[in-house]
């Protein structure tokens, strides 16, 4: 059984998958092997009964594919369109494509030919031009190149279960100096604490950093104008870096980290390795960047990564900035109607008069900041502690509607004492009443304090008191008339408490109560 050989680590972990009952597609998804290449080694896998008993070691993988497989492909069967050779040579020399050629040998020889056939002998014929290219080297300090790697499968901690990890390489194209660490994910949070962390492992930042189009990184891929993300942009700013961006599908313009780099942490410090907690894992790695791999002798430089980096680099790097990048991210939301916006499964308050109006959320580690277009910074929040959690100010809410968000008595009651004593006496005269529930028109007369001010909510409410109306309607024109501020009258005068009169002597009235008695 012969076929192209893929890497030893690759084919231990196909062979792992398919002993945990992972489908091919999923295989194929993790791995990064086509579906044949699957089938292949799950056949091969059972001959040499590695999808039961014990796991073999990648040692052990190795040797019986030196010994089962050669690596070399199957001979190739005589195309069927061989005895044509000469005719199609003839064709191509006169600029004909396989699809004509194919159809000029159908009307001369009055038999079907197939097309694959044909555009086989014709690549064989002319084989693909293989580009020179010039090796480009930079100064010291002048640039890293970054990559992120599958690494196969590690233990997450706080669950104790295996997951899908991946491998973060930041290589300095000069000394060949690498820092790796291991991650459970590709977003930009994850990205720009890797940076940080290679920054500090080297004590310095490059002047410029090469990377591929990944989307923690890049917002517009382009050859000619690529994007940079938005906080990878505030990132470099505050390190004082230069992104700098593959145009699509040229990964030899980092060739440093894709082979001196992602390719060498998996071959040399991942291979073999069963699943491990991935924080120790990363601390076993940290030391082997900085033993191992920085003491090795590189293939293309033929010196030590660390001699090259502790003699020269190390000095050639910008100096760390006084403070880490405080880690903001941006996301561009719309203010909805209720006045929020979300953000992280939170919701966080911006001014009524920007609803529906497009916005940025710029959210720090201790602080969220919303942002018009224009870059005015319209509010600042804390940042919520977990998923469902409101951030309000009352200011952002319409006037006319924010009573619907004072929901407690003792809420109404702590807005009242605030304001002073007639508010607190107002309130509490609709808090109190029994039986129907007043907790609604206490929380409308607190509301009028949006658009009057406190103190003169205070001196309205004052006013009703002092004429025996203290009611939400009295207040409210009070306010609307401006009479909030007039001196008090004296109250109108009370109904008389003295005894009754009459009218008739007192005599009359004893002479009619004895009449009445005979």
């Amino acid at each position: 059984m012969a076929y192209r050989r893929t890497p030893t680590v690759e084919i231990h972990e196909v062979v792992r998958l398919l002993r945990g009952g992972t489908s091919d597609r999923d295989i194929v998804k993790l791995v990064g092997v086509n579906r044949r290449t699957v089938a292949r080694y799950r056949q091969w896998a059972g001959q040499q009964g590695y999808l039961e008993g014990a796991l073999p070691t990648t040692a052990e993988i190795e040797r019986r594919l030196s010994a089962t497989c050669p690596g070399t492909l199957p001979p190739q069967q005589i195309s069927s369109v061989e005895r044509y050779r000469e005719q199609i040579v003839g064709y191509r020399t006169r600029g004909m494509e396989a699809a004509a050629i194919r159809v000029r040998l159908e009307e001369e020889h009055g038999h079907p030919v197939s097309y694959s056939a044909v555009w086989r002998l014709v690549r064989r014929l002319a084989p693909a031009r293989v580009d020179a290219f010039v090796r480009v080297e930079v100064e010291p300090g002048a640039e890293a190149q970054v990559d992120f790697g599958y690494a196969g499968h590690t233990i997450d901690p706080a669950t104790g279960r295996e997951r899908k990890t991946w491998v973060f390489v930041m290589v300095l194209s000069w000394s060949r100096h690498l820092y790796a660490e291991l991650v459970y994910s590709q977003t930009i949070e994850t990205w720009l604490l890797c940076h940080r962390h290679a920054f500090e492992f080297f004590g310095g930042v490059p002047g410029r950093v090469v990377l591929d189009n990944l989307r923690a990184g890049v917002a517009r891929a382009s050859a000619t104008e690529p994007m940079a993300q938005r906080t990878y942009r505030e990132c470099a700013t505050h390190y004082g870096f230069l992104i700098d961006p593959n145009p699509p599908e040229s990964p030899r313009l980092k060739g440093k980290v894709e082979q001196g780099g992602v390719h060498f942490v998996a071959r040399n410090f991942l291979a073999g390795r069963e699943p491990t907690p991935i924080d120790s894992l990363n601390q076993k790695l940290q030391t082997w960047c900085a033993t191992t791999a920085a003491r090795r002798v590189h293939g293309t430089t033929k010196e030590r990564p660390c001699a090259r980096f502790d003699d020269v680099e190390r000095a050639a790097l910008q100096p760390l900035p006084a403070e880490p990048y405080d880690m903001a991210i941006w996301k561009a939301v719309t203010l909805y109607r209720d006045c929020y916006v979300t953000f992280a499964q939170s919701y966080y308050s911006a001014p009524y008069r920007l609803v529906g109006q497009p916005l940025w959320v710029r959210a720090g580690a201790r602080t969220v900041q919303i942002i018009t277009t224009r870059h005015e910074v319209v509010a600042i929040h804390d940042r919520a502690t977990k998923p469902g959690e409101r951030q309000t100010i009352l200011a952002h809410l319409p006037p006319r509607k924010i009573h619907g968000l004072v929901a407690s008595r003792q809420t109404c009651r702590v807005q009242a004492t605030a304001m002073g004593l007639a508010t607190t006496a107002v309130v509490e005269r609709y808090l109190s009443h029994r039986p129907e529930d007043r907790l609604k028109v206490a929380q409308r007369i607190l509301a009028l304090a949006a658009t009057a001010g406190p103190d003169r909510l205070e001196r309205a409410c004052a006013r009703a008191l002092h004429f025996g109306t203290p009611d939400y309607a009295s207040i409210k024109r009070i306010l609307a008339a401006g009479l909030d501020g007039a001196p008090l009258a004296p109250p109108p005068p009370s109904p008389p408490t003295t005894g009754l009169t009459f009218v008739r002597h007192a005599s009359e009235f004893v002479a009619g109560l004895l009449a009445a008695a005979r």
